[in-house]
């Protein structure tokens, strides 16, 4: 089967999609092939940066000092200083909310340890343990690229999928998105292409269509 167009199967999934009163994601569907996924070195886990980002808000946390929440207020959606962590600790409802509401966590490196023991059990099983950084550095730019950023899981599933923006998106916008993901994917595996069996691009509710 010969290769199509990203633009062509973009245009094409959109247009077999019926119009829906909300605006539904975009995915790709990744199929892998001659991987033994019980090999952790061999499953895709990754936060690619979308070049048009996802069409809808990211939300992205940061754990640090009383000085570093002030500084990052207004740019971080949530931000949780090392004395507010103990509250959010001892409250399960509210560790269990923030979870499922964030998309993407930063912490303070010295902090690491404690989120690690006191809400990996939280954040570890949704693939949202925070990214460390180091202590006294200013992590704006981090968390913009994060607010265009997915989070890829192929855990270990043949099969997995990735939000690539959504139908509002312009065409071309989303094909940008789903060329970036592909190359991000084919550089984590093993033999690149060979070890992808198909790639199909589809709306949350609509109809796959083959690009690869």
């Amino acid at each position: 089967m010969a290769d199509r167009s990203t633009i062509d199967v973009v245009t094409e999934a959109l247009a077999k999609a019926p119009e829906r009163k909300f605006s539904e994601s975009v995915e790709l569907a990744i199929n892998l092939k001659e991987l033994d996924l019980t090999v952790p070195k061999n499953r895709i886990e990754d936060e690619i940066a979308l070049p048009h980002g996802r069409g809808r808000g990211v939300r992205v946390a940061v754990f640090g000092t009383p000085e570093l929440c002030q500084k990052i207020k207004g740019v971080a959606d949530v931000t949780i200083s090392s004395a507010e962590l103990d509250d959010v600790v001892k409250d399960k409802k509210q560790a269990k909310r923030l979870a499922e509401t964030v998309d993407f966590f930063l912490a303070e490196a010295p902090l690491m340890p404690t989120i690690g023991k006191r809400l990996g059990v939280v954040l570890g099983p949704r693939g949202k343990m925070p990214r460390p950084v180091p202590p006294g550095t200013d992590p704006t730019n981090l968390v913009n690229a994060l607010k265009r950023s997915i989070r890829v899981r192929s855990k270990g599933n043949r099969t997995f999928h990735a939000a690539v923006g959504n139908r509002r998106m312009p065409v071309s916008e989303i094909a940008a998105n789903v060329d970036a993901v592909l190359g991000r994917v084919l550089a984590k595996l093993e033999r690149g292409r060979s070890n992808i069996e198909s790639v199909y691009v589809k709306t949350s509710m609509g109809p796959s269509v083959r690009l690869w």
